[in-house]
């Protein structure tokens, strides 16, 4: 195989390489595995078969690898039902359409699951001479009848130059050895037809950008290997840092990157946001696929002439961290980030996030130092907390072998996660405590509100209008037939027009607001998050803010109105795991049947059983709803959705604001997984009190410590502090010392100017660009906010 060479950006990574630059993932493989050289196709395509199937070293002994081997099995069995290359409509009977594409993508990936366990060892379709010619009769249909040159695409590009290239690519290294010259070459000309270029993709040859390119990168690659074509791969390793276009493309660059470069907008941003199809937030469903895509890609390449060398492969580690790592619970992740992906039944009981733990597993053996034992950490702690889906008892063999080793390392495991992370390149926040994470889903001038795309997720009307998902210790709570059956009109933490939209309405849509985000505590479980509500198709605006203060959320909301129809605020949500689960309402049990409704007068504290506690320092009026909802896939999903009816127990709770609601607002406190006695306990003597619910501010003052949140809206003061324009603020006495963190959620002023009445404070430490200046009351506090997007900006001031 010939290596390739390089182009001029190549060059310069290579050079920066061999200099020593910061590259903290150099691939190196196990005791054993040869180094590919020029010429070694057989290498490669070895390690492809490897990732496929665990390779040659699999334990029939160990009873784990013996179950995955079984999975496998059962996996093709399933697969090959109803495979029949004597028919003329369709390889399988239910997959004839040709106006539907992912009809050809599901027959390919059938026939590559049936090819796995023909290949793995210990599966009753290993090695079977019947089934052999079954496979290799399925193939020759599909290219003679659906895939290829002289064909017709329809319907889908992806399709056709991602899906179907992927899954025929594996059966053929499955198989490669009973191919034959001829129909390998009828295969790879037909991959090639489609997807010739790795920086290309679509029937216009747009620029592949984001998973898109990744995805791209690896059919030219597998393809490659099984033409022995070095000239390709070395295209694929530069694709992948697009030297031919300068880096603008690169999969590996943040795309807030500070070199001059343009960045396409999508992909990792610094903070950890990932977006794809310009503007959506997609760490769980583009992003994972592009970890889990360049993961193998590094596989195949590493230690070889094609080896990847840009520095910016250091990123990853910021993408396991900050874009992956805040954003699983306990082995879901975040619907916020996973795009129209959460109407799919195949992605939910935490499909998912085994993809991203799969990708990490594979990512370690190439990884040294601190970056090893970070990754083996996390992975423990991922593969551990997650008690609904044992990750040992679904994975594939592969993925297994890699992870009994990581479990057997002598690497602690992380710990559960605590702390406040907020993604402001996205528009979301996610809080972790020992015992509950929430995460918050707003959307902005420069982020979409939801995607409904190829018939998908038809009702995420009003995912990013505030949603607040609460994860508890009822892990299967967004899985289970959660997303069809949820009222989608009364998600949780929502400010909501009354009323079912058409399917798919405003999807892809920003806001003309540009307030949306808030400030963090390093080092805390403190943050201030909020967003300016204007939603789309109805007059409805409004100012919602979260105080996230540890074990107690404050939500406030001020400014509502809207010209014509009845506005509601949902405090909760919740699929119940016990149908009868308690619910009190300032201390009376409220009935338990799943047909109550109720209006509920000057509520001072409620509490769910398993869920929580909820406490109104304003005594309030809300609704109350018990009810079984029936609902099918099928009507959040048509393209992948099913049609069998499935029925889950909710109970609602929420405010009506009433028709037409002229600056109506809300507060209360959210307590998630506090018992009744809390609960009664805080409704007492509340531990947060709300100093502030303007159009111009919403502040809180915490009890025991006099910390005070602040989102300013506009110009303003509240207590001790004044602010001179839109700002999220918070002010923590500590230790003698006041920590003082600020943002500009709007990503539009440059410079935030805050007046700060305590006498007597001089600044201890200062992130770059804060500059003070003693007043008559206390300290003017200068922060330049141009460029850092939303980012938080903290100093300590001590005593004079």
């Amino acid at each position: 195989m010939n290596p390739g060479t390089g182009a001029t950006r190549r060059t310069v990574l290579a050079g920066a390489a061999a200099l020593g630059a910061a590259v903290t993932l150099p691939l190196t493989f196990a005791p054993g595995t040869a180094h590919a050289a020029v010429g070694d196709s057989a290498t490669l395509r070895s390690r492809w078969h490897t990732l496929l199937t665990g390779g040659p070293g699999l334990d029939p002994d160990d009873a784990r690898t013996a179950a995955a081997v079984a999975r496998t099995g059962r996996a093709a069995t399933t697969a090959a039902k109803g495979l029949d290359p004597s028919r003329t409509d369709g390889l399988f009977a239910d997959l004839t359409s040709t106006a539907l594409s992912n009809h050809v993508t599901t027959s390919f990936k059938r026939l590559a699951t049936i090819a796995t366990a023909w290949a793995v060892p210990g599966t009753p379709q290993y090695g079977d001479a019947p089934l052999r010619d079954l496979l290799l009769a399925g193939v020759d249909w599909m290219l003679t009848n659906r895939y290829g040159p002289g064909h017709t695409r329809f319907d889908n590009d992806w399709d056709w130059e991602i899906g179907s290239a992927l899954a025929l690519n594996d059966t053929a290294v499955l198989l490669y050895d009973v191919l034959g010259a001829e129909r390998l070459g009828r295969i790879t000309s037909a991959v090639r037809h489609y997807t010739p270029d790795p920086n290309l993709w679509r029937a216009d040859r747009q620029i592949a950008t984001g998973a898109n390119r990744v995805w791209v990168s690896t059919v030219v690659a597998v393809n490659a290997v099984l033409r022995d074509d070095g000239d390709s791969l070395a295209r694929v390793r530069d694709a992948l840092s697009d030297v031919e276009g300068s880096g603008a493309n690169s999969v590996l660059a943040f795309n807030d990157r500070t070199d001059g470069t343009a960045g396409t907008g999508e992909g990792f941003y610094s903070d950890g946001s990932f977006l794809q199809h310009y503007r959506h937030p997609y760490n769980g469903g583009y992003g994972k696929e592009l970890l889990n895509s360049l993961s193998r890609l590094l596989n195949l390449l590493g230690g070889t002439d094609w080896a990847v060398t840009d520095p910016d492969l250091d990123n990853i580690r910021g993408w396991v961290l900050d874009g992956f790592d805040p954003l699983l619970v306990r082995g879901d992740v975040m619907a916020s980030v996973c795009g129209r992906e959460i109407a799919r039944p195949s992605k939910q009981g935490h499909a998912s996030a085994q993809t991203v733990v799969e990708a990490v597993l594979r990512l370690i053996p190439a990884s040294t130092g601190e970056t090893a034992e970070t990754f083996t950490a996390l992975v423990k702690q991922w593969i551990a907390e997650d008690t609904y889906r044992d990750f040992l008892a679904v994975t594939d063999p592969a993925s297994l072998v890699a992870a009994l080793r990581v479990m057997d390392s002598p690497v602690p495991a992380r710990g559960p996660l605590v702390a406040h992370k907020q993604h402001p390149r996205m528009d979301k926040a996610a809080h972790h405590r020992p015992s509950f994470a929430l995460g918050i889903s707003a959307y902005s001038s420069r982020i979409y509100n939801y995607e409904s795309i190829q018939n998908e997720n038809l009702h995420g009307w009003h995912l990013s209008d505030g949603m607040v998902l609460l994860y508890t210790d009822d892990l299967g709570h967004y899985s289970e037939d959660y997303w069809p059956t949820v009222d989608p009109t009364r998600l949780p933490g929502t400010t909501v027009v009354a009323g079912r939209p058409a399917d798919a309405a405003g999807q892809r849509t920003t806001s003309t607001a540009d307030w949306a985000g808030g400030t963090a505590l390093p080092g805390t479980t403190l943050g201030a998050y909020g967003m300016e509500l204007r939603a789309h198709g109805s007059t409805l605006r409004g100012l919602k803010s979260w105080f996230c203060l540890d074990d107690v959320i404050a939500c406030v909301g001020s400014g509502i109105t809207a010209e014509d129809g009845t506005v509601e605020t949902v405090v909760e949500n919740r699929k119940l795991r016990d149908p009868a689960a308690a619910l009190l309402v300032d201390g009376s049990p409220a009935p338990a049947g799943t047909d109550w409704s109720a209006g509920l007068s000057e509520v001072r504290w409620l509490h769910l059983d398993g869920t929580g506690g909820y406490v109104f320092p304003e005594p309030v009026t809300l609704r109350g709803l018990r009810e079984e909802r029936t609902a099918t896939w099928r009507e959040i999903n048509l393209k992948y959705g099913t049609d069998t009816p499935v029925t889950r127990p909710y109970l609602t709770l929420w405010q009506d604001h009433g028709a037409a609601p002229t600056d109506a607002g809300y507060f209360w406190l959210q307590a998630p997984t506090a018992s009744a006695a809390r609960t009664r306990q805080w409704s007492a003597a509340p531990p947060v009190d709300l100093v502030a619910r303007s159009t111009a501010v919403h502040a809180v003052r915490r009890a025991a410590d006099g910390l005070l949140a602040a989102n300013f809206w506009t110009a303003g003061t509240v207590r001790e502090l004044t602010c001179d324009g839109p700002a999220s603020v918070m002010v923590r006495p500590r230790d003698g010392k006041v920590t003082v963190a600020l943002s500009d959620p709007t990503q539009l002023r440059s410079s935030v100017v805050l007046e700060l009445s305590r006498p007597g404070l001089t600044v201890d430490t200062a992130d770059p660009g804060i500059r003070t200046a003693a007043t008559r009351r206390g300290l003017r506090i200068t922060a330049d906010t141009a460029g850092l997007h939303g980012a938080t900006l903290t100093l300590t001031l001590k005593r004079s």
